[in-house]
């Protein structure tokens, strides 16, 4: 599969970029995977969104190890490190940190057509997010992707932890300002109290949104 790597900084941290054309993968492509067996009744698509992620991931990684897949499809990252994936279109991302234990996650999202984020809303935000958003000043269709890419982003960094699926009435956004946004948990999670709020940093890619979650084991572990 043809691929272009390079890189993006935010909230202090490398993201790893891959560009992928999926017309060019074909299934000798995963022979490069470890875990390539695992993959052999999945569709096309998810092959080479798959395989994208993991080259993305490789890059990101020291020693170039590609995560394997745990048991509900979350990757399994290396000994000491805390990391997240994401793919969107015909790219994908990944963002590592070595500080196991760390909450981290990354989702990437194409911006949602103006009638598009008005047919959905209701099944992302509530009314109290909603007029959050329409103050923050952005254009709803874009504020509306941002709330669900970061409510995206917040459940793989919590998924490790929590272990259990989040819906998106699971967190609440209480602000979006020009480089964050701030979620607070609508309910406890293993581990959370409601209310405990998590900021996200997030950036604008030609008609993608990138939202980041990353937060050190300390600051994790005040929250407990």
């Amino acid at each position: 599969m043809h691929t272009a790597h390079s890189t993006l900084s935010l909230a202090g941290l490398t993201l790893h970029h891959i560009t992928f054309d999926p017309t060019t993968f074909t299934d000798a492509d995963l022979i490069w995977l470890p875990h390539h067996a695992e993959l052999s009744h999945a569709g096309r698509k998810r092959k080479a969104d798959h395989l994208a992620g993991r080259i993305a991931a490789a890059h990101a990684l020291p020693d170039h190890a590609v995560p394997g897949i745990g048991p509900s499809g979350e990757p399994l990252w290396p000994e000491g490190i805390s990391g997240s994936i994401t793919h969107s279109g015909t790219q994908a991302l990944a963002v590592v940190t070595p500080e196991p234990g760390a909450l981290i996650g990354i989702d990437c999202e194409k911006i949602l057509a103006k009638n598009d984020a008005r047919d959905i809303k209701e099944g992302i935000v509530d009314a109290q997010e909603e007029a959050v958003l329409s103050r923050s000043g952005y254009p709803f269709a874009l504020a509306l992707t941002l709330a669900f890419s970061a409510k995206e982003s917040l459940f793989k960094a919590l998924f490790p932890q929590v272990q259990a699926y989040m819906a998106f009435d699971s967190a609440r956004v209480t602000m979006l300002d020009n480089e964050t946004l701030t979620l607070a948990l609508t309910r406890p999670l293993t581990g959370f109290d409601a209310g405990t709020a998590f900021t996200l940093h997030w950036l604008r890619q030609g008609e993608q949104t990138i939202t980041l979650l990353s937060r050190s084991p300390a600051d994790a572990l005040s929250r407990w």
